[in-house]
């Protein structure tokens, strides 16, 4: 019986101790399921609260960099000449407006709304979702925009010197607000002058505002663009149980409601897929620890990843992935640094203009204009090494910043693969497109050390490239700058003539007719004596005085002192040349009557000299000025014919009364037979067309005598008379005392 029992105990024994090992283990199982589920959960949350919290940050950053990014997009129509002379305009170019300055904003940057202001604060311009509105539409946002409109005004007219962000082009003023129920960015921009020609009294700018709501397709492109799902906008209490959320705040502090999305929680994610399998199955328990792992791994990653990207954003270009402004700027501060330490390392800065860019805008739209600028932007690339940066700027503005330069032919060779590989076609949108590159080249060192002043001496070089013809590359000399600084010397020192008022006069040059020798015209001549330098010729400060603004006013003195002076001269035609810088002003016409009225001179013996060239420019503005002069009586001149377009045709559509052949034709009279045909051709078409004929520079008797042969009406220059001042007219006129040695008559 003995025998029988010990083994039956033993067994009950061993099956006492394995069931007893089994649920020690299944205990021992059981309890390192739940530790590592706890430790699961444990690691999980902390994984959901990173994640979390960098999804704050995130959001906070792309709000901070939106802010900043609407008011970069208005300085690309801000900082310009061109929409400060637009708005000084009596009657505001809408279409203008709308494709610089409201639905252009709405269409390539996505905002929602724009006003423009005068500096009384009117309402000039509105474009409200994309569409043109009317100005009165301002007033639906007008008491939440206008403090930061009061804030900007004040600022503009006691500016300090922390008021231009240093990435930014001009001071402005931005916030967070409500605007019709609806939170939104608005930033607040002046208007100022890109080249600095054009003077404003502090405080009166133009004011463009720029207004982007949060609750629209900037929720959006969070959702789509950054993956935070169910972004939107929402006020204190509508906060749904399981949302994050992300608090807006005014400037002053005030909560404007709150940017909610369901966080994306990857540790949760895991948690909830793996924990039931690891209570079901310790078997698999290191299987699923290893694959726990590797997910949450790969989640935090994921995190670093995302937040690697939003950092990549904020320094590169999102349209060519090139470094943009920011980076491109510290890296060449960063190489300026190391040419001042070690000068064997040179430096070189090339600016970059796509040429006939906005021509592809315009004729194939802004998709194929990103698209060029794409392709481009790999080209470049490729064309420099590892350690140079490419840079966009802007628009079709690009950079390079070139290191380490072992030779001086270096840089050529670079500026050559460049042009050489944009002159290749482009094949956008099936199509080839035909372009090429503008480089300006400044070298650090020669050119300086300082980061501003090589960057201005690079777009100097690149203003001469694209004046030398396009497609080609300049290396910056002095030379390039003298005209610079000449032409600012001129426009402070015509500036001063002006306002001095005894430095500027008019000479008259008698026109005599061809056939009977009297003088039947005078024209009119602005000359500007320099109390230092002497006569000025009108070549060198009359382009000057278009390009500052100037112009106008000194030919409306023009106008009014000539008209004073011929008043009482036996002459049929007074001659007075126009600029078409003023031809274009809308309000040229109407001035100009209103000037020659006071003036008490017959509008008929007035006669505006045009050029054929300017007026085919800008046709439709210039041919309303003419028409409405005409209608009044005043004359109209074709100037210089023969060096524009040159086709008869222009004359009908700008009903010309008389053709003006340029000297160059005349010149060649006397030296061979193509000369004098091709006047003669002139003179033939010209009266079959009913226009009187007029030959400049005639300086010789065989001039005259074979232009009076052939039936030139009229003939000016030095053989018959030079200008002279208003009194020398008067005594060759007969209407005043010879007091001074008279002008010479044709004899």
């Amino acid at each position: 019986m003995e025998s029988g029992v010990l083994p039956g105990g033993r067994w009950r024994i061993g099956a006492r101790w394995l069931s007893g090992a089994s649920v020690a283990a299944a205990l021992g199982v059981f309890a390192l399921a739940l530790g590592i589920v706890a430790l699961l959960f444990w690691s999980t949350s902390s994984v959901d609260a990173l994640s979390r919290e960098r999804q704050h940050r995130l959001l906070a950053q792309i709000l901070a960099q939106s802010e900043e990014q609407i008011a970069h997009d208005q300085e690309s129509v801000t900082v310009w000449d061109d929409g400060i002379l637009q708005l000084r305009k009596p009657v505001l170019d809408q279409v203008w407006l709308d494709n610089n300055l409201g639905l252009w904003l709405h269409t390539f940057y996505g905002h929602d709304c724009a006003f423009v202001l005068s500096a009384a604060d009117r309402p000039l311009y509105a474009m409200v979702e994309g569409e043109r509105g009317a100005p009165r539409d301002f007033g639906r946002v007008k008491r939440e925009v206008l403090p930061l409109v009061e804030e900007l005004r004040g600022k503009l007219r006691d500016p300090r010197a922390d008021d231009v962000p240093a990435d930014q082009l001009s001071t402005g003023v931005s916030d967070l607000l409500v605007v019709e129920g609806r939170p939104s960015i608005v930033s607040v921009k002046p208007l100022v002058s890109d080249s600095g020609r054009i003077e404003q009294v502090p405080g009166t700018e133009f004011l463009h505002i720029s207004i982007r709501h949060l609750d629209g397709n900037f929720a959006a492109a969070i959702r789509n663009d950054y993956g935070l799902d169910g972004a939107r906008f929402i006020p204190v209490s509508a906060l749904v149980e399981g949302e994050s959320a992300q608090p807006l705040r005014a400037r002053d502090g005030h909560l404007i409601g709150y940017l909610a999305w369901k966080p994306f929680a990857p540790g949760s994610a895991v948690f909830e897929r793996l924990a039931p399998v690891l209570l079901a199955a310790a078997a698999l328990l290191a299987a699923m620890v290893f694959f726990l792992m590797r997910r949450i791994a790969s989640r935090t990653l994921e995190l670093h990843q995302s937040n690697a990207a939003v950092q990549h954003l904020a320094f590169h270009d999102v349209l060519t992935g090139l470094p943009n402004r920011a980076l491109f700027e510290d890296r060449l501060d960063h190489a300026l640094r190391v040419f001042r330490r070690m000068a064997e390392h040179r430096v070189a800065l090339l600016y970059l203009d796509l040429d006939r860019f906005k021509l592809v805008n315009d004729t194939l739209g802004h998709a194929a204009g990103d698209e060029l600028i794409r392709q481009f932007a790999g080209r470049l690339s490729a064309a420099i090494r590892a350690s140079d940066t490419a840079a966009r700027l802007g628009g079709d503005e690009f950079a390079i910043i070139q290191i380490d330069i072992a030779r001086g032919e270096d840089v050529e060779e670079l500026c050559a693969r460049i042009v050489c590989a944009a002159a290749e076609p482009f094949l956008i949108g099936g199509s080839q497109v035909h372009t090429g590159v503008s480089v300006g080249v400044a070298l650090a060192g020669k050119d300086g050390l300082d980061a501003e002043e090589l960057a201005r001496r690079a777009d100097i070089a690149l203003y001469e490239a694209k004046s030398a013809g396009r497609g080609q590359y300049k290396l910056f000399t002095a030379a390039m700058d003298e005209p610079i600084r000449a032409r600012q010397n001129a426009e402070k020192d015509l500036r001063a003539a002006l306002k001095a008022g005894d430095q500027l006069s008019i000479a008259y040059q008698p026109t005599y007719s061809a056939s009977s020798g009297a003088v039947v015209g005078v024209e009119a001549l602005i000359r500007w004596r320099h109390p230092e330098i002497g006569n000025v010729p009108p070549a060198v400060f009359i382009p000057v005085a278009e390009e500052i603004g100037l112009i106008e006013p000194l030919g409306d003195w023009v106008i009014a002192q000539a008209c004073r002076d011929a008043r009482h001269w036996p002459v049929g035609t007074l001659s007075i040349n126009v600029s078409p810088v003023q031809l274009r002003n809308p309000g040229f016409a109407e001035r100009a009557i209103a000037i020659i009225a006071e003036a008490g001179i017959a509008p008929a013996r007035i006669e505006f000299e045009i050029t054929e060239t300017a007026v085919i420019e800008d046709l439709g503005q210039c041919a309303a000025n003419l028409r409405l002069l005409r209608e009044f009586g005043v004359r109209v001149a074709l100037d210089d014919f023969g060096t524009g377009h040159s086709s008869l045709s222009h004359f009908n559509r700008f009903e010309v009364d008389r053709v003006k052949i340029d000297r160059t034709f005349v010149d060649r009279i006397d030296v061979g037979e193509s000369g004098s045909a091709i006047i003669q051709a002139i003179v033939e078409l010209a009266r079959s067309s009913g226009f009187r004929t007029t030959a400049e520079g005639v300086e010789t008797d065989e001039q005259r005598t074979f232009l009076a042969r052939i039936g030139c009406n009229d003939l000016q220059g030095y053989l018959l008379a030079h200008p002279a001042p208003a009194r020398e007219i008067d005594i060759l006129l007969g209407v005043a005392e010879q007091d001074v040695e008279p002008l010479r008559a044709v004899g």
